[in-house]
């Protein structure tokens, strides 16, 4: 491939998103010149009379929808990449092939249930596979998975890491890029530009820019929203594998959805039910709402970290407030998705510099914090659903220094996912034997 074209191998554009050396393509049949290295694909194609499907996210629409007044079609459903347009193309630029070599650095060891799981991960890499990670929070997932990345690196393929929260996201590539001497770009809404490389690091949704670029692609966290039974989602995710490929889900909490697969023998599943320190997980503690400040005031005395999870943004800006008149000593700030300094604001409470952060459910899950404790208000809150509770109470014990800790839902009477979200809990920590 033109070294000029390199930086688009495995990639499904518009023609807008093509840039070379920095300049817009201007004259673009110098582009149509590589035949064998474009290939273009009608931007939507009719199925029928009335409905037409967009070729980068597979939604069907209506077309008396989605018709413009010149009387092209455009796709809503993927408006916010760019607009596909029924008269104009998408550009697809086949995978490159990589330098066969490994790009491991990581020089930690794994237990032996850690070290058990990667092997077989490593074994179905021998031929075309889906697998099921299912791993309690706290088990090591990320550490798991990297003879599998490196297994494929030495064989010179292309390695996608996705998630659907950015905060995951963010996690992983400060943590693959400690451990592989790659260089590995970060792929999300406002996040940096795409460069080629045998390891990639995306949101969910920018998987709608590849094509068959992936000899493996594993997407962390399949459960949680906006991926969890989103059509579009994971018509992204199967484009974005090449056709002999091998497709790896993690999660800590499966969905219905999931487990049919499994029975149905088109997932494998995998389970590790022990954290990598070998201790249990931390059982919730249940009290009425009007009990937090007491349980608050117990807490602080400790001296741990303290993150509270609330179910709704308005909510949350409010209780900061009540908080910091109450104990305006104590360094606090509140996080959501629409928190312009929420990657700032994490890392001052991970380094110590804040002793309390308020959060939605976006910190539910990828991130680590030492020594934290966790307190939910309003958890029989119906934004709260058992995945999303287990997944806080996750956050607590996950280091050596402190495998214990504390996890409260304050509630106002007991929901179903509650219930659930504690039974869970127990059940996972009676797999692992305890």
């Amino acid at each position: 491939m033109d070294t000029n074209l390199e930086q688009f191998s495995g990639r499904l554009l518009l023609k807008k998103d093509l840039k070379v050396q920095n300049d817009s393509v201007s004259n673009f049949s110098e582009l149509d010149i590589f035949t064998d290295e474009i290939h273009k694909i009608s931007g939507m194609l009719s199925v029928s009379a009335s409905k037409i499907l967009c070729c980068r996210c597979g939604t069907i629409h209506q077309k008396k929808a989605v018709q413009l007044p010149i009387g092209s079609f455009y796709c809503p459903a993927c408006l916010n990449l760019g607009r596909v347009r029924s008269d104009e193309f998408l550009y697809h630029f086949p995978q490159k092939k990589f330098p066969a070599r490994s790009y491991l650095m990581w020089t930690g060891t794994l237990t032996q249930h850690q070290a058990l799981l990667s092997q077989q991960l490593v074994q179905q890499l021998k031929s075309p596979s889906r697998t099921l990670l299912e791993a309690v929070t706290g088990a090591g997932k990320t550490e798991i998975i990297y003879a599998a990345i490196d297994a494929v690196l030495q064989k010179g393929g292309a390695v996608g890491l996705a998630s659907p929260r950015i905060d995951v996201c963010l996690e992983l590539h400060k943590r693959l890029s400690r451990d592989f001497s790659c260089t590995i770009p970060l792929l999300y809404a406002g996040g940096g530009a795409y460069f080629s490389s045998p390891l990639v690091i995306t949101s969910s949704h920018q998987l709608l820019r590849f094509k068959e670029a992936f000899d493996l692609l594993i997407i962390d966290e399949v459960d949680a929203f906006p991926l969890v039974d989103n059509e579009m989602l994971y018509f992204a995710v199967k484009n974005a594998c090449k056709p002999q490929s091998n497709l790896l889900y993690l999660t800590a909490t499966s969905t219905d959805k999931l487990d049919q697969q499994v029975k149905k023998g088109q997932l494998t599943r995998l389970t590790l039910a022990h954290r990598f320190h070998g201790n249990p997980l931390v059982v919730p503690q249940l009290f009425w709402q009007s009990k937090w400040k007491k349980e608050f005031l117990k807490q602080r005395k400790t001296g741990f970290p303290l993150l509270i999870f609330v179910p709704e943004i308005e909510f949350g800006k409010q209780f900061l407030i009540k908080l910091q008149k109450q104990f305006p000593d104590e360094k606090m700030a509140f996080v959501a998705s629409t928190s312009k300094d929420r990657v700032q604001l994490v890392e001052a409470f991970r380094q110590g510099a804040l002793h309390l952060l308020v959060s939605t459910s976006i910190l539910e899950r990828g991130v680590t914090f030492p020594c934290v404790d966790v307190f939910i208000i309003d958890a029989s809150h119906p934004n709260f659903t058992k995945s999303a509770l287990v997944q806080m109470a996750g956050r607590v014990g996950r280091s050596p220094k402190r495998p214990a800790g504390r996890v409260a839902f304050f509630h106002t009477g007991k929901s179903r996912a509650m219930v659930k979200a504690i039974h869970e809990i127990k059940k996972m920590n009676k797999k692992g034997g305890f």
